[in-house]
């Protein structure tokens, strides 16, 4: 069963305290995400790592609950 956006959202946020998590559905299956994470936690990292973060909020479920999520992220200014 896919996962809803939600969801999703919680997890980023409760990993990421004080994150923005904007989703998009990208293909209206709900099974296809487009996620902007805007996080204070992602001060000083590269790009990889940020992606890491987020990717490690979701563990296991990337893949299987969540079948595809195109990640940008945002450093907050």
């Amino acid at each position: 069963m896919p996962m809803a956006a939600a969801d999703i959202e919680a997890l980023i946020t409760a990993a990421l305290p004080g994150a923005v998590v904007e989703m998009r559905d990208l293909a209206g299956d709900n099974d296809h995400w487009a996620a902007t994470v805007t996080a204070p936690q992602f001060m000083g990292k590269n790009r990889v790592q940020q992606h890491k973060m987020v990717y490690a909020a979701l563990g296991e479920r990337m893949g299987g609950e969540l079948h595809a999520l195109q990640v940008t992220t945002v450093v907050p200014t």
